[in-house]
């Protein structure tokens, strides 16, 4: 079985509102990452991704700046968060 890595991670800036969670659905999607996305009452949303450490890296550094609209003013990151399973990546 291939290396996989899981990461939580909470965005903090203007992320609600200008789409971040589908963009990060597709992006995350393309790189075949399992996982999921949701918006915070608190204005930032939290997300976990898992997989290859490559393309988790890759979609890390996607969630640092997000769509066009988007501020991210900063990304939270936990490692060694339980693996949520090889079930695709949603939306909550």
């Amino acid at each position: 079985m291939s290396q996989r890595t899981a990461l939580r991670l909470v965005i903090s800036g203007r992320v609600h509102g200008v789409g971040f969670r589908h963009h990060l659905l597709r992006t995350a999607q393309a790189a075949g990452l399992d996982g999921w996305c949701r918006n915070r009452y608190d204005g930032t949303v939290e997300a976990v991704l898992a997989g290859p450490p490559a393309k988790v890296d890759l979609v890390l550094a996607w969630c640092r700046h997000g769509p066009a609209h988007a501020d991210v003013t900063d990304v939270t990151v936990e490692r060694d968060v339980p693996d949520p399973g090889a079930d695709g990546f949603h939306i909550k």
